[in-house]
């Protein structure tokens, strides 16, 4: 079963309401986009965007040709 039909629960056992379980998600993401980050950060992982570029703004670019 996979969890987008598994109801999540408080922990008294009363279902969470949409706020809550998007608010709990998005501390999640930005907690996996940080390490993601810290990580590229300390090898040097240059996007060849240079000082303009989109890093830590959230916006995703793709490149065509």
């Amino acid at each position: 079963m996979s969890e987008e039909t598994v109801p999540l629960t408080a922990g008294a056992g009363q279902p969470k309401g949409l706020l809550q379980q998007m608010e709990e998600l998005m501390a999640a993401l930005n907690a996996d986009l940080s390490a993601l980050d810290a990580d590229l950060q300390g090898t040097g992982g240059s996007t060849g965007r240079g000082a303009g570029g989109s890093a830590g703004r959230g916006v995703v670019e793709e490149e065509t040709g």
